[in-house]
């Protein structure tokens, strides 16, 4: 084939591999944000309803993470078995019935129970989907990919935060107020997703009956070359869960979350405080603007990551922003500054997702990394239950939170040095698979 006409074929190709896949995964993302962090908005009216103090709703927001964390990894097992299609599919129905059951919680334990069966019925999706990508996406589009797949968590903050707060506002009924309608609302997309997923995802690039057959061939040769040049070992189930690369990363996964997810569920209580006569409508307003810078952000990073090839660095130096951002928050009490803060600390917290994301394929083969992206989640995933009950437990004791912040800063401090220092030790031998991810 003459270099014009595989150019063609290489534009057309990933252009409906693109549009095929991305937009739908998007949208998927959206929907399973709203569920998993929408409780932060109701907290605005449910804490009052249902008589929870902050360590309390801490705990809810958190105890989603316990569930996660036990089934993340049995759930990709059971994906690699039935295939990606069916099993995102099923995880997409069952998380939207329990997020609606939700919304009829009465008690703080009831409540508890919700969220802890959400984090079960949502465990596998996020690394099923990345796992998914990677069976369609070439290594060096996979940062960029990975990003615009991730970059539905600041737009589904974007989108959910006015979206949440006007239903809270404005929709009421048959004796279920605001919060209660909001939750049932932003559930039954995921059912109906669930059964769009069945029809519309296709498991593997030889079963795509929508690209012709010299397009499926050009992508399963670009494919199997990106597996036979780069350098990787396939491992069995419980090496690739225990392989030290695989938990350093899990470690540094688990720091960032704690930072991260502490602050996305507080935020609408943080932004709340800012001002004592800001509505609910006008709380979820305000937090449009950070997450929109975030979302650009996000994605002008990972194509430089992607132009350069570069991945420890540009998952640490977000990291150190953040940090920094994180405890300027804390040491502020200007409303103005405090949302600019807000919005460098975010924007540094999605920017570092999808680097990061793009290290465990530099060192393991497709077939391990779907184990193994799912033990990083998991484990790291519990820093959402950490994050999220620290800062309710130091509002508690202070009545602020402000120290919270401060300690958010310093764990997320932690996590850059983590990532940077890996890259330092790794860049002393490159060809080494274990140096990726593995401190001397």
């Amino acid at each position: 084939m003459d270099p014009a006409a595989a150019a063609q074929l290489e534009r057309i190709t990933t252009r409906k591999v693109f549009w095929r896949i991305i937009p739908f995964a998007f949208v998927l993302y959206i929907i399973a944000y709203l569920d998993r962090a929408n409780i932060g908005y109701a907290a605005l009216q449910m804490n009052h309803e249902l008589a929870l103090t902050a360590e309390q709703f801490g705990f809810a927001a958190g105890i989603f993470f316990i569930g996660y964390f036990l089934f993340e990894v049995p759930s990709n097992v059971m994906l690699a078995r039935f295939g990606a299609r069916i099993w995102i599919g099923r995880i997409l129905v069952t998380w939207g019935i329990v997020s609606v059951a939700s919304a009829f919680s009465q008690t703080a334990t009831q409540l508890y129970i919700c969220r802890f069966l959400l984090g079960v019925a949502e465990a596998g999706f996020f690394p099923g989907i990345i796992v998914y990508l990677t069976a369609w996406f070439r290594r060096s589009e996979q940062a960029t990919t990975i990003a615009l797949f991730t970059a539905a968590i600041p737009v589904s903050y974007l989108m959910g935060a006015p979206l949440s707060t006007w239903i809270m506002d404005n929709v009421s009924g048959f004796g279920l107020t605001g919060w209660r309608w909001m939750i049932i609302l932003e559930g039954i997309p995921a059912v109906i997703g669930g059964f769009v997923t069945w029809a519309w995802l296709t498991d593997t690039p030889a079963q795509a009956k929508w690209l012709t057959a010299d397009e499926r061939d050009w992508l399963e040769g670009e494919l199997e070359k990106d597996r036979t040049q780069t350098h990787t070992q396939h491992l069995g189930l419980w090496q690739a869960i225990t392989h030290p690369g695989v938990l350093f990363l899990s470690a540094i996964y688990f720091v960032y979350q704690t930072g991260s997810l502490g602050i996305g569920y507080w935020m609408p209580q943080i932004i709340k405080g800012l001002s004592t006569e800001m509505s609910n409508t006008a709380v979820g307003l305000a937090a449009m603007i950070p997450y929109g810078i975030a979302t650009l952000g996000m994605v002008l990073w990972s194509r430089n990551s992607d132009r350069t090839g570069e991945r420890q660095l540009h998952s640490a130096l977000p990291l150190l922003m953040s940090a920094v951002a994180l405890a300027g928050m804390g040491l502020t009490d200007s409303p103005v500054l405090s949302m600019a803060l807000i919005s460098v600390a975010l924007t540094g917290l999605y920017a570092f997702k999808a680097p990061f994301w793009a290290l465990p394929g530099l060192f393991l083969t497709p077939a391990t990394a779907a184990i193994s992206i799912a033990a990083i989640n998991s484990i790291g995933n519990l820093g959402g239950f950490v994050g999220p009950y620290v800062i309710g437990f130091v509002k508690a004791e202070t009545g602020s939170v402000l120290a919270g912040l401060m300690f958010l800063s310093a764990l997320i401090f932690i996590s850059f040095l983590m990532t940077y220092f890996m890259r330092l030790q790794a860049s002393a031998d490159r060809k080494s698979a274990a140096a990726v991810a593995i401190p001397r």
